[in-house]
């Protein structure tokens, strides 16, 4: 087995993948992208130290595709594979009334049947290179409080975050750390999308007329190597997801009150 650490990380074609991915990259890791953008994972490697990424195309829907993405990492890693970053996901605002049922199960499919199905394919992988492998769950401050006009995303980080807490227990007799993000809004390319069919402002526009904070890429990327090398299950990354967390937690009366009188849903 090689001595060289490999990462492999889903979403890795832009934003907290990419980032994440240079991170590590940066600091000797073997990287492998996983992404359905291909051209941008063209790109994501011109930031990585030469000789030592791997690119594959993968739709994390696909739990075939799965076991094909990682088996062929580990042959160019030289057998190992020590985290994988399970961050592909995608926004989904509006209302419950507004999102349609193709958005609805997409987001579904990918933000949360994708990560189960990247644990799944993991495992083993993770378990040969135990003890000290991680699985590293990008969850989000939706995870922490349900966010108003996107019940469906919130959903699904909740998910996530109970995928995180279910499978460091399940997981610890194997050695295998599993760790999640939660990240509140994060300056990467999803910000120019609608949240939803049925919008016309983009998030990025709706997240600065709140005056919410918008927190660099690469600040979810420090806290992942943090969490990877680090023991606290879930790390939150930005003013809005530890304001939140602590709001959760010690003043929960006082953050639904807020939530419910808060500025129009995320999406309209």
């Amino acid at each position: 087995m090689s001595e060289r650490k490999a990462i492999f990380v889903t979403g890795g074609a832009s934003g907290i993948g990419r980032a994440i991915a240079v991170r590590f990259g940066q600091a000797g890791w073997f990287v492998g992208l996983a992404d359905i953008d291909q051209a941008g994972m063209v790109e994501t490697e011109k930031l990585l130290p030469g000789g030592f990424s791997y690119a594959h195309k993968l739709d994390v829907r696909d739990r075939a595709a799965w076991d094909e993405a990682l088996d062929a990492f580990a042959t160019a890693t030289g057998g190992r594979i020590d985290v994988v970053a399970n961050n592909a996901g995608i926004p989904l605002g509006g209302g419950i009334i507004e999102n349609t049922p193709e958005e609805i199960e997409r987001c579904l499919d990918i933000n949360l049947k994708g990560v189960l199905f990247g644990a799944q394919a993991s495992h083993p992988w993770l378990k040969k290179t135990a003890p000290g492998s991680c699985l590293l769950n990008t969850a989000s401050a939706a995870g922490i409080y349900g966010t108003p006009g996107a019940s469906v995303y919130s959903a699904t980080k909740f998910g996530v975050r109970a995928i995180t807490e279910s499978l460091d227990a399940e997981w610890a007799e194997d050695g295998i750390e599993v760790r999640s993000l939660m990240p509140g809004f994060i300056e990467t390319p999803l910000l120019d999308h609608t949240p939803h069919h049925g919008a016309n402002e983009d998030i990025r526009a709706r997240v600065t007329g709140a005056g919410l904070e918008i927190t660099p890429a690469s600040d979810v990327a420090d806290a992942a190597w943090r969490a990877v090398h680090g023991k606290r299950l879930h790390t939150p990354v930005g003013k809005t997801a530890y304001t939140l967390r602590f709001a959760a937690r010690w003043m929960p009366g006082r953050l639904r009150k807020q939530v419910r009188n808060s500025n129009r849903p995320l999406g309209k």
